[in-house]
């Protein structure tokens, strides 16, 4: 239990996908607009992989290693599938705004590594706690930067406004290159904080 915890923590900070292992960044950089869109498809990758994660550990037995990836992606696809057309019926809206990101969480590399490195090697309680802890660290990162490009580029947080309107937005960050600026930015504050608090 105090690996399966050490692996949850490790995923949300130290191993955080998006701010630590720069991985899955296609979809960071076009979806976090806002933190709507970022939160939905951070809980959307984060059910496809713990639910992937967890099929790999169970039957990885009898996965011959020569069709490993290729069942992987079915693996994916199918989970990837359930969660697209839930979002339909019950999120139309969000469904739109996140268009093709939601199918192409079947070829996310976060999900595939994760299924690679981890799952097809460890037990199962564990591979739950790291699945969680790093479509937790996902979620997050996303949520992050969507509040942040959210506020600088339209002054709103979930689409109420925090900023006068007087106040020029600066459209900029609701735009890729923006959300390379917000998302290096992150990065360096978050690593300098690291390395204080392991000074201290």
């Amino acid at each position: 239990m105090v690996k399966a915890l050490a692996r949850f923590k490790k995923g949300i900070i130290d191993e955080n996908p998006i701010f630590a292992q720069a991985i899955a960044l296609c979809p960071v950089l076009a979806v976090t607009t806002s933190i709507i869109n970022g939160v939905g498809l951070g809980l959307a990758t984060l059910i496809v992989l713990f639910c992937s994660t967890l099929v790999v550990c169970f039957i990885r037995n009898f996965i011959p290693p020569q069709v490993r990836i290729p069942c992987f992606i079915v693996i994916s696809a199918t989970f990837t599938t359930v969660v697209s057309l839930l979002m339909e019926a019950f999120f139309p809206a969000l469904n739109d705004a996140l268009g093709i990101f939601i199918p192409l969480i079947v070829v996310n590399c976060l999900i595939l590594a994760r299924m690679e490195s981890f799952a097809a090697k460890n037990p199962p309680i564990v591979t739950m706690f790291d699945s969680l802890g790093m479509g937790l660290g996902f979620t997050l990162a996303l949520a992050l930067i969507g509040v942040v490009r959210e506020i600088i580029g339209m002054g709103t947080v979930f689409g109420f406004t925090v900023i006068p309107e007087a106040i020029p937005r600066n459209v900029l960050f609701i735009l890729p290159p923006g959300g390379f600026f917000v998302l290096g930015l992150l990065i360096v504050v978050l690593r300098a904080v690291k390395d204080k608090r392991l000074k201290d």
